[in-house]
C-alpha cells in the first residue's frame, strides 16, 4: 500500500480568513520572485505588496525561510499526488526497481527546477532537513521493503539505506552539487547528469539492467 500524501490525524480546520491570507501571500510571494527574485523577498516587503500587516506575516510563516518553505511545500504536494496516484513508472503499477529510478529523476528535476526558492526555505537556525522524517525517505523505505519481498533485494538494515538514498535526492548535498555545474533552464527527468548517476546508483544495487529514464 502507498503512503498517503497527508500526515496522518484529522488537521485543524484553517479559519476562512487565515486560509485567504496565506492563499494571498503566496501569490504575492510567487510575483514577487518572477519579478525581481528570491533575494528581494523579505517579510516586510511582502506583507506591504500584499496589503496586510507584518504581524499576519510572521504568524503564517514565523521566519523568512517560512515563506519559501510554504511555496516548496505547496508545490509538492502535486508532485506528490503524481507518485501516489499517477501513472507508472512513477505512480503505482510498475516494479519497485523502476520506481525507485523514477522517483529519484522525478524528484531531482523537482528540486532542481524550484532550487532558488529550496535554497531560501533552508533556515540555517535549524537542523539541516536531510533522512529524517519526509516523505521521500517513507516512499524510498516502501519501496526497499517491496523489493526485498520481492527477492530483489537482500540488505538487513532498509531503514539505514533509505536515510542514504534520501540524503542522495533531498536538500542541501543536492542542491551543492547541482550548482557545481551547469544544468538545464527548465530541467527534466531526461536531462540532468544527476538523474543518470541515481539510476546508476540504483541499477548497481539491485544488479539489474537498464531501465529507461
Amino acid at each position: 500500500m502507498d503512503l498517503p500524501v497527508v500526515p496522518f490525524g484529522r488537521p485543524r480546520p484553517e479559519r476562512v480568513d487565515a486560509a485567504r491570507n496565506r492563499l494571498q501571500l503566496l501569490q504575492v510571494a510567487r510575483e514577487m520572485i518572477a519579478e525581481h527574485g528570491v533575494e528581494k523577498v523579505t517579510m516586510d516587503g511582502l506583507a506591504e505588496r500584499a496589503g496586510l500587516g507584518k504581524g499576519t506575516v510572521f504568524r503564517r510563516f514565523g521566519t523568512r525561510a517560512g515563506i519559501f518553505q510554504a511555496l516548496v511545500d505547496e508545490d509538492d504536494r502535486a508532485f506528490q499526488q503524481a507518485v501516489m496516484g499517477g501513472p507508472p513508472p512513477l505512480g503505482p503499477g510498475a516494479d519497485p526497481v523502476q520506481r525507485l529510478i523514477a522517483y529519484g529523476r522525478a524528484r531531482i528535476a523537482f528540486l532542481l527546477d524550484h532550487h532558488a526558492i529550496v535554497r531560501a526555505a533552508l533556515d540555517r537556525n535549524q537542523p539541516v532537513p536531510v533522512g529524517e522524517h519526509n516523505l521521500s525517505r517513507l516512499h524510498i523505505r516502501m519501496l526497499l521493503g517491496q523489493a526485498h519481498q520481492d527477492e530483489l533485494l537482500d540488505i538487513a538494515d532498509l531503514d539505514s539505506l533509505a536515510v542514504q538514498l534520501t540524503a542522495a535526492l533531498e536538500g542541501p548535498i543536492l542542491l551543492y552539487l547541482g550548482m557545481s555545474r551547469p544544468f538545464p533552464a527548465d530541467p527534466t527527468p531526461a536531462s540532468i547528469p544527476l538523474a543518470d548517476s541515481w539510476q546508476t546508483i540504483i541499477e548497481r544495487l539491485f544488479r539489474t539492467p537498464s531501465h529507461s529514464g
